[in-house]
C-alpha cells in the first residue's frame, strides 16, 4: 500500500508496529518472524517506503518496545534505529523515553520490571517543519513584592547582587557590567520578555555542561565577561525527552486490540511536526489511535493495516468524532 502512494506526499508519520515475538495478532505480518534479525530486516524495508512517501520537511515518529529472548533483551529498538541511520540516511533528532508509570504483570524474580518504551523522532533532512509553540508548558508568572520584581521561582536578584558585591573573581569593571546586566534582566522579566532566569557568576556557580571555553559557548562567556544568564522562554519550557503517560485502557475496547498506544503519546509529535493543514500517516494503524489523535488535533490522516477488523474498528472510532 505504501508503494502505491506518491513520493514526498505526507507531512508526518507516526506508528507503533507489532513488536517482535510479543503476541499473536489476528492476521499474519510483521512481528511473527523466527528471529529478531529477520524482524529488523522486514521493518527496515518498510521504513524505506516510509521515507520515500514522507515530504523532505516531514518527521517520522517510531514507537518500539523490546523483547526478551533467551533471558536477554534483544535490543530491537536501537538495532532498528542504527540501521535506519546508517543504511537509509535518517537523522535521529530525539530518543524519547515513554515512562508508562505502570507495568503489566511481571513475574520475573531476577530483573527489574519493564515500564518504559522508546519513541524515535527521525527526519529526512536537517531542515524540517517543527513548531515548539503549541507544545510549550504554560509558565508561571512573575510578581512584584514590596516594589521589587520576583520571578516565578522566587528569583529577586538579591542573592546575585550580594554575590557580585562580594566577588573576588571579578574585576571592578566586570562587577559593574554584571550588576547593570542583572538590572536589565530583572526589567525584562517584569516586562514579560522572559518568564524566569538564572545568573551564573565566575567563582560562584558552576558553569553548565563544561567549563572548557573551547567546547562551551557559555564557558567562554563566563571567562570573557565573568557572568552569563540562563533565560527562560516567556511562553514556557519545551517538553523533555521523558514522557510520563499511562498506557491506553484496552478493557473498554472489548479486547479488540492488545497493544494500543495512548492518544496522549501522539499529541506532542503531531502538534510539533505536522502543520495544521498537513496529513498524518500511520502505516500500522491498528485500531486507529494515531488517526483519532490527528482528528482531535485538527489534522487529516491516512491509516494502513493488514487487519480488516482493526480497520473497521478504526472507522468506528473516527465516526464517533464526526
Amino acid at each position: 500500500m505504501l508503494a502505491s502512494l506518491p513520493a514526498n506526499s505526507v507531512d508526518m508519520m507516526m506508528t507503533s508496529p507489532p513488536y517482535w515475538g510479543q503476541r499473536q495478532y489476528d492476521s499474519d505480518g510483521i512481528g511473527l518472524e523466527s528471529s529478531a534479525a529477520e524482524f529488523i530486516d522486514n521493518l527496515v524495508a518498510i521504513v524505506a517506503e516510509v521515507k520515500r512517501v514522507l515530504k523532505p520537511t516531514g518527521s517520522f515518529w517510531l514507537n518500539l518496545g523490546d523483547t526478551y529472548h533467551k533471558k536477554g533483551l534483544a535490543g530491537v529498538p536501537w538495532r532498528v534505529a542504527i540501521r535506519l541511520i546508517d543504511e537509509q540516511g535518517w537523522i535521529l533528532r530525539n530518543e524519547v523515553v515513554w515512562n508508562k508509570l505502570k507495568g503489566g504483570m511481571d513475574t520475573a524474580s531476577d530483573r527489574l520490571a519493564n515500564t518504559h518504551e522508546l519513541l524515535f523522532h527521525l527526519v529526512k533532512s536537517s531542515k524540517y517543519y517543527y513548531d515548539l509553540a503549541p507544545i510549550r508548558s504554560a509558565p508561571r508568572s512573575s510578581k512584584v513584592v514590596n516594589g521589587k520584581v520576583v520571578s516565578a521561582t522566587g528569583v529577586s536578584g538579591v542573592k546575585y547582587r550580594r554575590q557580585l558585591e562580594l566577588s573576588t573573581a571579578l574585576s571592578d569593571e566586570e562587577r559593574a557590567a554584571a550588576t547593570a546586566a542583572l538590572e536589565r534582566m530583572l526589567k525584562q522579566v517584569t516586562d514579560g520578555e522572559y518568564s524566569d532566569f538564572r545568573m551564573v557568576i565566575r567563582g560562584q556557580q558552576r558553569s553548565t555542561h563544561s567549563d572548557q571555553a573551547k567546547v562551551s559557548g557559555r564557558a567562554k562567556e563566563l571567562n570573557d565577561k565573568g557572568f552569563y544568564f540562563l533565560r527562560y522562554h516567556p511562553h514556557g519550557s519545551k517538553p523533555s525527552d521523558v514522557w510520563d503517560i499511562i498506557p491506553e485502557d484496552t478493557q473498554s475496547r472489548g479486547g479488540e486490540h492488545f497493544a494500543a498506544y495512548p492518544i496522549d503519546l501522539c499529541r506532542i509529535p503531531i502538534l510539533a511536526t505536522c502543520p495544521p493543514d498537513g496529513i498524518v500517516l500511520d502505516p500500522f494503524a491498528g485500531t486507529g489511535t494515531t488517526l483519532v489523535a490527528a482528528s482531535v488535533l485538527g489534522r487529516r490522516s491516512v491509516g494502513i493495516d493488514i487487519s480488516s477488523s482493526y480497520l473497521d474498528f478504526s472507522a468506528e472510532r473516527l465516526s464517533d468524532l464526526w
